[in-house]
């Protein structure tokens, strides 16, 4: 019976597996919004809801003032940035068609004068964008709502999950719930400053070398930081991109910069950010993330580290040290 419901618990968990990403989303946000309100008690010696509504406040006023800002600057920096990177895609496709490469595969890159001819196809195709769009504002109202509910009584949430255990097991499941907030609040607050410290950096760097959308390209890359490993790499495709029309020494110099700031970034300050408190091994941290990301899409990759965080936070507790009764681990720090 105990391998059947795990087996179907298992089944179930990958059914609803975006669901469950999305859910888990809410919760990050939710997070975050706790770290600042604790934060804030050192500042401010108010109760916690009137620092939690302080923390909406500020944190609602900033996201309503960047959306504006980008509403009004950010499109002509995105399209001057796409048309940068077309024409050199169309320079690179050209070049590595001379040595017989075919970059985007036999087909080529496909134009959208085909879909002209077939007015019927073209609006299945505006559907599906008008569509995918809808899906992301819904999930994202979803994620912050979510957010808001979690954070404003996460001790009445997290009781309401262990309430469902026996009696005798409640203590210990309450301690490894709220082992797992501080593993996540670590890692989000991380991340964030990481993050942070990348996309200044790096888009100063840019705008002083002349690439442009310094700022935009310093905060992709920032925000690829995220997901850890694989976020780099993928951010430097279109760094290398913009920088190519500025000639062959520029773009090394940008690529060097961009490659010596990640690495100093992730074998210096990540440590000194993290601290210990998310002992990640690389391996496992970059196989979950190729896994969630075959299993789940882009919202299996970004979420790929922190699901991994917790789980093995409750591997070590619940099976290592309850069932095999090993403390060992958690006498080393896990």
């Amino acid at each position: 019976m105990a391998v059947l419901a795990v087996a179907s618990a298992i089944v179930l968990a990958c059914y609803c597996a975006p669901s469950l990403l999305l859910l888990f989303a809410g919760i990050l946000f939710a997070v975050l919004l706790d770290a600042c309100t604790r934060a804030l008690e050192r500042i401010v010696p108010f109760q916690r809801s009137l620092r939690y509504a302080l923390v909406v406040l500020v944190l609602g006023s900033g996201a309503i003032i960047a959306l504006g800002w980008g509403v009004v600057s950010l499109p002509a920096q995105v399209q001057g940035l796409i048309f940068v990177m077309k024409s050199q895609l169309t320079v690179l496709e050209r070049e590595l068609a001379g040595f017989g490469i075919e970059l985007f595969g036999p087909g080529g890159r496909q134009d959208l004068s085909h879909l002209l001819s077939d007015p019927g196809r073209l609006f299945g195709h505006v559907q599906y964008a008008v569509s995918g769009a809808y899906g992301v504002v819904m999930n994202t109202i979803v994620v912050v709502c979510l957010g808001l509910f979690f954070a404003g009584q996460p001790a009445a949430y997290r009781d309401g999950v262990v309430i469902l255990m026996p009696c005798a097991a409640r203590a210990r499941v309450r301690s490894v719930l709220n082992e797992m907030g501080g593993v996540l609040r670590s890692w989000l607050l991380g991340q964030l400053v990481r993050s942070a410290v990348v996309a200044l950096l790096l888009g100063l760097v840019f705008q002083l070398l002349g690439v442009a959308g310094a700022p935009l390209l310093g905060l992709q890359a920032g925000m690829a930081n995220f997901i850890p490993y694989l976020g780099p790499l993928i951010a430097a495709f279109p760094v290398a991109l913009v920088a190519m029309p500025l000639g062959l020494p520029t773009l090394l110099w940008v690529l060097g910069i961009y490659f010596a700031v990640q690495t100093i970034e992730g074998f210096v300050l990540a440590p000194l950010i993290q601290k210990g408190a998310v002992n990640l091994a690389p391996a496992w941290t970059l196989f979950a993330i190729v896994v969630f990301g075959a299993m789940f899409g882009a919202l299996g990759v970004a979420l790929a580290a922190p699901v991994f965080a917790i789980t093995r936070v409750a591997v070590l507790r619940f099976y290592v040290e309850d069932l095999l009764a090993d403390r060992s681990v958690h006498e080393t720090g896990g």
